[in-house]
């Protein structure tokens, strides 16, 4: 039958993979992952476990597109252009970002204090939004950042959404540190986790950037919550005083999207 897909070769859903496809993500991925350090063929090779010969037709292919860009010589890759414009078109897109957008303007102005927006994907958070605060010293962030969940406010607030059964999808194997103060124990993170459904919010006590303290919202517009909002501080700038306003600022925040955001069925969240 024409279009048949036998079903050694299908998915549990169905549907079978195009390698090719899966393929050209791949290494799209670990460009974007490996940020200003371009690669050779080589170490794209070996980390993908592709052979030389079909990597190298795939990225002449996905150079010619503007997927991938190389220096002068033609020997080193990393990520072009075009993934520049997707990931813009996301952002503009995508309603709960533009929503967002707006809530941080007024959420920075009254903190005075770098706030964001971010995504849960996998066991990282995406940062799809930031405004920065006007201070010389602020923490550093960007848009399209991404980092492990268990490591950050935005993270830890989604995480504590999830079940028992459905956290260790959002785990790495390892609890990696980031600073000297991460929780790299599983059941040192869970009690955090049991904190922070509690308290309301999540902290991020140097967990992510030394010298720097994160307060977390998860924004339950979805079920689970996928999105959060954080503001981050540095700590010789907080006094009891400003945590208090910073959280009872992004609680209001909260509720204000909570309350105006589109449901989950009508967009693609």
């Amino acid at each position: 039958m024409t279009g048949a897909v036998p079903a050694d070769d299908a998915s549990p859903a169905g549907v079978r993979d195009v390698k090719s496809a899966v393929r050209t993500v791949e290494v799209l991925e670990f460009l974007a992952g490996r940020q200003n350090r371009p690669a050779r063929l080589r170490e794209i090779s070996e980390a993908l476990q592709v052979p030389k010969s079909s990597l190298y037709a795939l990225l002449r292919t996905l150079g010619k597109q503007g997927w991938v860009r190389t220096d002068a010589s033609g020997t080193l890759y990393g990520i072009g252009i075009r993934a520049l414009l997707a990931g813009t078109s996301y952002l503009d897109t995508d309603p709960y970002v533009r929503l967002a957008q707006q809530h941080l303007d007024t959420l920075r102005a009254t903190v005075e204090e770098t706030v964001h927006f971010g995504r849960l994907e996998g066991a990282s958070i995406v940062y799809l939004a930031t405004k920065e605060s006007g201070h010389a010293h602020r923490p550093y962030s960007r848009v399209g950042r991404q980092l492990p969940a268990y490591s950050t406010a935005l993270g830890k607030a989604l995480l504590a959404e999830r079940g028992a059964d459905e956290l260790p999808r959002h785990l790495p194997p390892d609890l990696r540190p980031l600073t000297e103060h991460t929780l790299t124990s599983r059941e040192l993170l869970l009690a955090d986790l049991a904190e922070v459904r509690e308290r309301g919010y999540a902290v991020d006590r140097q967990e992510n950037t030394p010298g720097v303290r994160c307060f977390g919202f998860a924004l339950r517009y979805a079920t689970p919550a996928v999105d959060a909002i954080s503001c981050s501080v540095p700590l010789s700038r907080l006094t009891p005083e400003h945590e208090e306003q910073i959280v009872r600022a992004m609680a209001d925040v909260r509720t204000v999207l909570e309350r105006t955001a589109p449901r989950a069925g009508d967009g693609l969240l």
